[in-house]
């Protein structure tokens, strides 16, 4: 959401029903093993969630929709939907996204924010610690107004395990 890593005309914090974000991802390469994976971030059915939403220049469209699959699609734990959202100012439209898809072995859904932080406290890959990811994550979202209380949960659990809790 910070670095969305394609070019954009407008930004805007956006929310989106019937979806939650969620470390419902087991990761095995960047943030985590096979033999001890790590959690990455995934939109999972059910609640909300606040986040931001690009307005993409109808010249720019099929460029940024092959960058987004070859991105989010490596190994198709996402399904790409295209769902309703409401942005900060009221307007709604709909936009493109990745949520998870629950039949995949990668998927990882139903942690609680306990359970959740014992596998980001454990876990490291390819591209660092499963908690630094964590830890990132949560300030970019304080940084951008976005409050995520059950991350903030996992995060205060890792900070209480990181300190022998």
């Amino acid at each position: 959401m910070w670095n969305p890593g394609f070019e954009f005309l407008e930004r805007s914090q956006a929310l989106v029903r019937g979806y939650r974000r969620s470390l419902c991802v087991h990761s095995w390469v960047h943030r985590g093993t096979e033999q001890n994976p790590g959690l990455v971030l995934g939109l999972d059915r059910g609640g909300s969630c606040r986040g931001m939403a690009f307005r993409i220049a109808p010249d720019q469209w099929d460029e940024t929709i092959d960058y987004l699959r070859e991105r989010e699609l490596v190994t198709n734990v996402y399904l790409e939907r295209c769902l309703p959202l409401q942005l900060a100012d009221g307007r709604t439209s709909k936009a493109i996204a990745y949520v998870v898809d629950r039949k995949h072995m990668q998927y990882a859904g139903g942690l609680d924010a306990i359970a959740a932080a014992h596998v980001v406290h454990a876990a490291k890959g390819k591209s660092g610690p499963n908690d630094a990811y964590v830890f990132n994550t949560l300030a970019h979202l304080q940084e951008m107004g976005i409050r995520d209380h059950w991350l903030e949960q996992v995060v205060g659990e890792v900070e209480r395990l990181r300190n022998g809790g």
